[in-house]
């Protein structure tokens, strides 16, 4: 299977400005997409098996004023990837900017950790992407080695653990770190033509079994008193895609939350 293009709709801009947002049909991703949107952005909005929560994102950014589409794809296949980029070009144009926000995180340790869910993570969390990125280099005409209007960025979502490691959740944050490396790697190969930057959230919605009790003394454990809301990770999405100058770095954005040492992942330190 390639990746799907499920519907799409508004006006076009004369000089739209398009973005790519991978995981964009619920939680943060879909703060993201509408954010985007609300500053004059076209959306694709990629999802894996929420379809209907993708649609209605897509509704959501038509009434906005802007075009969208909803994009499936399995990001732990390479082919399925690789199909999202022709697709959102067919569809709205070619996109200025590349978020990679979709994620999957599954609990394992170093007594449990093994290669089916490390490579299942690391495909889906480093794999997409890096094929991403190259794609949109390939992408990115010529004109933009000279030409800073041309260029494009990509946004790697990562997390502020890896500012203040915990050994829990291994494979996952592995993945991450090796896409924190990735970023720096990728922002020097691939300069001038696209821009490559971090965005490292904190503790920002609440997460399976864990209880709004819980969550909410998990925020409260940060410098500034609450760790990053929706909003300020799209204030933070929005001002990096526009920020020529900025490439090979990450924003942690998180209220200071890896300021605080902390032995455990906060999930398992305020309880569910």
């Amino acid at each position: 299977m390639t990746a799907s293009l499920d519907t799409a709709a508004g006006r076009a801009p004369e000089t739209p400005r398009i973005v790519l947002i991978t995981g964009a049909a619920r939680r943060i991703g879909r703060s993201l997409a509408l954010g985007f949107a609300a500053r004059g952005w076209d959306v694709a909005v990629h999802y894996g098996a929420s379809r209907e929560e993708a649609q209605e994102v897509v509704a959501e950014i038509v009434g906005m004023g802007r075009r969208a589409v909803a994009l499936h794809a399995e990001l732990g296949d390479e082919a399925q990837v690789a199909a999202l980029l022709p697709a959102c070009i067919a569809a709205l144009g070619r996109p200025a900017c590349i978020v990679n926000n979709a994620s999957r995180f599954e609990e394992d340790t170093a007594r449990n950790v093994g290669y089916e869910l490390l490579l299942k993570l690391t495909a889906m969390n480093l794999g997409a992407p890096l094929v991403l990125a190259r794609m949109l280099f390939d992408a990115t005409p010529q004109a933009a080695l000279t030409d800073e209007t041309q260029r494009s960025v990509v946004i790697n979502v990562l997390d502020q653990k890896l500012y203040n490691m915990n050994p829990d959740y291994l494979s996952y944050t592995l993945s991450k770190a090796a896409l924190q490396t990735a970023t720096v790697a990728l922002a020097q190969a691939l300069a001038p033509k696209v821009r490559v930057v971090g965005l490292a959230p904190g503790l920002t919605m609440q997460s399976g079994d864990q209880t709004p009790e819980s969550f909410e003394a998990a925020h409260r454990t940060t410098p500034l008193g609450r760790a990053s809301r929706p909003e300020d990770i799209v204030a933070a999405a929005l001002y990096l895609a526009d920020a020529t100058g900025v490439t090979g770095t990450t924003l942690v954005v998180d209220g200071g939350q890896h300021l605080v040492p902390l032995p455990r992942d906060v999930m398992f330190l305020t309880g569910f």
